[in-house]
């Protein structure tokens, strides 16, 4: 879960970022539109989705101009069929225009992960495996896609490397052992929770040993994976990782693995097909 004040604070760093590189010194093409024009406008989805963005929409149109009033007509993490009127809007039309790319962007690229969340996590229905997203984010726009994954019915696995511990290959290699790197951790930080990556079942045993909380499993196979829940024996939390994708995650879950990493979920970023259009 995204800490309240962490959350407000992206949006309006986000909002402003995208805002200064777009509009620079100036919209130069709004300036065409006499500036007492007032229009309405309605955004419209081409396709379905799951909404979300709005919160960044919202502040985007509050730091362009504070005359612009959104109307929204879907709610954040609602399903909406193509062709629907996601909002409405009113006012000035150049100030309309100048926050429409950065509005949509927003919109377009985290309802784009909301619904491929929403669509991955129905395939788990029936299992008790969670949905995790990694590090794999955009730069500056972490916050927001971990966002946009909650919303889809998604977990994040971790906001950053302060929040929690992940021991992978190179930290070991580093710190001498499995055991030597999760004793350090538990010195270092004895209420953040504990997590080492194994790419063998010798690995597993050791990681079960010095007691680490979760035990990623890196590209095992199902069968090994299947293998180390029944050996595991409810020891430490299981996360598969690695390979994983639509056609195989149903197959993962059913392991009886408890978390499932897609790194897809916000480095593959498919954009829905939204359009902002005046009207009378």
């Amino acid at each position: 879960m995204i800490p309240p004040e962490m959350l407000d604070a992206a949006i309006m760093a986000n909002a402003r970022a995208a805002l200064a590189e777009d509009i620079g010194s100036g919209d130069i093409t709004a300036q065409l539109i006499p500036a007492d024009t007032i229009a309405r406008a309605r955004v419209i989805t081409r396709e379905p989705m799951i909404l979300a963005g709005s919160p960044w929409a919202d502040a985007v149109f509050a730091l362009t101009d504070t005359r612009i009033h959104p109307d929204w007509f879907v709610d954040e993490g609602q399903h909406a069929e193509a062709n629907t009127t996601l909002l409405v809007l009113e006012g000035p039309a150049r100030s309309l225009l100048t926050a429409e790319r950065s509005a949509l962007n927003f919109l377009q690229m985290l309802s784009g992960t909301a619904t491929q969340v929403s669509h991955l996590v129905r395939l788990l229905n029936g299992t008790t495996a969670q949905l995790l997203d990694t590090r794999k984010t955009l730069p500056g726009l972490r916050i927001a896609q971990k966002y946009a994954v909650e919303t889809g019915g998604g977990k994040n696995h971790r906001l950053g490397l302060f929040d929690a511990f992940l021991i992978k290959e190179n930290h070991v290699m580093a710190a001498g052992s499995i055991t030597a790197a999760v004793t350090q951790a538990r010195h270092i930080a004895p209420d953040k929770p504990v997590e080492v990556e194994v790419e063998t079942m010798e690995e597993l045993d050791e990681a079960l040993a010095a007691q680490a909380d979760i035990i990623m499993l890196d590209d095992f196979n199902l069968a090994d994976m299947r293998s180390a829940v029944i050996h595991t024996r409810y020891r430490a939390k299981l996360e598969a990782s690695g390979g994983i994708h639509a056609g195989n995650l149903r197959a993962v879950a059913e392991t009886g693995v408890d978390y499932i990493s897609m790194g897809a979920l916000t480095k593959d970023v498919k954009a829905i097909d939204l359009s902002m259009r005046f009207i009378d």
